[in-house]
């Protein structure tokens, strides 16, 4: 497979229209993905519900309609000339029904696989690549026909599809407490997992074309809260040589096995004992993944961007080290801080939900006032716990100033010391 590349400016011979890039899905990743495309000459359209979402708010052109919307899929397929998605929960068909119209990278097949922890599984299997032991429970017989072995608990219960963010999943300390997780989940099928001894959790994103090319970001060293990802230090500091090279070569062989066309993330364990395990995949560019607007010479977004268009692919440079903060709607609630400057008191910790009913804007200025701060809002009008209404990177010629400076602004903010 190979595609012609798409010139920014050009225009169709068809119609005169200029180049358009276009985007199923509405939220931040949609966003920066298209301005990334703008900056490089392309129009942009975003096919979502919402007229108000981040990536509608910058969009050139916004196909308002579902992702199973045919006369919206038609709209945008006639609109485009390459199509992308910004997450893995579109369904697959709607990317089939639009590769038959248009250029569609990452592939329906691709992303099939992706969306869903059994295949998932099962392709890093057929892969060989290392994962944490699994079974899959689709029904109450998975567990009453045969011993689950003890060895798979302490486990954790993960829907097979719809899971982000901490969302679809169940701790399961046992097999007695199986069919009340499998319940709460919705009783739908599920991958049970076995929970492993976790010395530190970490991110490859890899783009890779049409031709079999691929390059990579820095890896990404992550720290999740309750599910969600809450720091990201750029290049990971706690990852050795040898495992860092281990994931990256089961990475590209995961896209390679794809044949996959766009940025993949898959995000991995490194065990107290040495050993690497894959976790999940995101066929799109990845929370992690948002420092490298900064720290690189080469975003996520704008790999993203030349894989669609079938651009030239050289690798990523990395310009400085950082460390990305996630900033939830948890924020805008949360009680005043201290005034930068000021003497520091106790620790900060996260802000409670529900610690305050009316929203506040978060002190801005105390945080842009630190060198290397750069600050991304996407858009969203309204605040709620767990959101993500944007991030902050702190840029820094070494990882230990970068850090030292995110300690600084998450303190003025009142978020937890990364």
């Amino acid at each position: 497979m190979s595609f012609a590349p798409l010139l920014p400016g050009e225009r169709r011979p068809r119609d005169g229209a200029p180049t358009t890039l276009g985007v199923l899905g509405g939220g931040q990743l949609g966003r920066m993905f298209a301005q990334a495309a703008q900056a490089m000459g392309y129009r942009v359209a975003v096919l979502d519900p919402d007229p108000e979402g981040p990536a509608a708010q910058v969009a050139d052109l916004h196909v308002p309609g579902g992702y199973t919307d045919e006369a919206a899929l038609q709209a945008l397929a006639q609109a485009c000339d390459a199509v992308t998605t910004e997450f893995e929960n579109v369904p697959a068909q709607a990317l089939r029904s639009l590769a038959a119209k248009v250029r569609v990278a990452p592939s329906a097949d691709a992303v099939a696989v992706c969306q869903h922890r059994a295949r998932e599984k099962a392709h890093f299997t057929a892969c060989g690549v290392p994962c944490a032991a699994h079974v899959r429970i689709e029904s109450p017989a998975d567990w009453q026909r045969q011993p689950l072995p003890d060895e798979l608990f302490p486990a954790i219960l993960k829907t097979s599809t719809l899971g982000y963010d901490g969302k679809g999943q169940q701790a399961v300390a046992g097999v007695q407490q199986l069919p009340a997780a499998w319940q709460e989940l919705g009783g739908v099928p599920c991958l049970l997992e076995q929970r492993v001894p976790l010395a530190l959790e970490f991110s490859v994103i890899v783009a890779r074309d049409a031709v079999g090319h691929c390059v990579h970001l820095p890896l990404q060293q992550n720290v999740h809260r309750d599910g969600i990802l809450a720091v990201t230090q750029v290049p990971a500091p706690g990852v050795p040589e040898p495992a860092a090279r281990q994931a990256l070569a089961h990475t590209e062989r995961l896209a390679a096995a794809l044949d996959y066309v766009g940025v993949l993330c898959v995000e991995w364990f490194l065990l107290t004992d040495g050993r690497v395990l894959a976790n999940e995949m995101a066929p799109r560019p990845h929370n992690s993944g948002h420092a490298s607007l900064e720290a690189c010479d080469l975003s996520q977004f704008a790999l993203q961007v030349r894989t669609l268009a079938g651009l030239p692919l050289p690798a990523p440079r990395l310009q400085a080290s950082a460390v990305m903060l996630n900033l939830l709607g948890d924020l805008w609630f949360a009680p005043p801080r201290r005034a930068a400057g000021a003497p520091a008191s106790a620790p900060a910790s996260a802000p409670a939900a529900g610690a305050g009913t009316t929203a506040h804007a978060p002190d801005w200025p105390a945080v842009l006032a630190l060198p290397g701060v750069h600050l991304h809002l996407y858009g969203k009008v309204e605040p709620r716990p767990g959101r993500k209404m944007g991030h902050l990177t702190v840029t820094a010629a070494d990882g230990v100033q970068a850090l030292a400076t995110a300690r600084e602004a998450a303190e003025r903010l009142g978020l937890p010391p990364p």
